[in-house]
């Protein structure tokens, strides 16, 4: 496992179903670095990290009421949405930029966990 740097945060993910999260993420660049059964901890090694479980109540996360969210910083948002352009949330199958300021596109994970990619629009090349 990378060692992460002093400071930094993992969200916590409950899923349904441990594989189909884990192949989902791993579209977006995140490999398990530990898997303890029903607890897995992902990683991109460049700083992020995220960990699923399916050690939740059969029926959490419900359909259609998935409170979670996750914001994915990127400088390399083009390249992350052509890995998952089939299930870009929108009629616009690309990222675009946003009137907060970000350049960025948003899909929905197995368990419809809202999860955002995105950059400065500022910053961008």
């Amino acid at each position: 496992m990378t060692v992460p740097s002093p400071h930094h945060i993992a969200a916590i993910l409950p899923c349904s179903d441990l594989d189909a999260s884990t192949a989902f993420y791993a579209r977006l660049g995140l490999d398990v670095v530990a898997d303890h059964g029903r607890y897995r901890l992902l990683s991109n090694r460049k700083g992020w990290h995220l960990h699923l479980t399916d050690e939740t109540q059969p029926t959490w996360p419900e359909r259609d009421q998935n409170p979670f969210g996750l914001y994915l910083y990127s400088d390399d948002v083009d390249a992350l949405a052509e890995s998952v352009r089939d299930v870009i949330i929108g009629p616009i199958k690309a990222p675009t930029h946003k009137p907060w300021g970000m350049y960025e596109f948003a899909v929905s994970d197995p368990d419809e966990t809202l999860v955002r990619v995105g950059w400065p629009s500022e910053d961008m090349g």
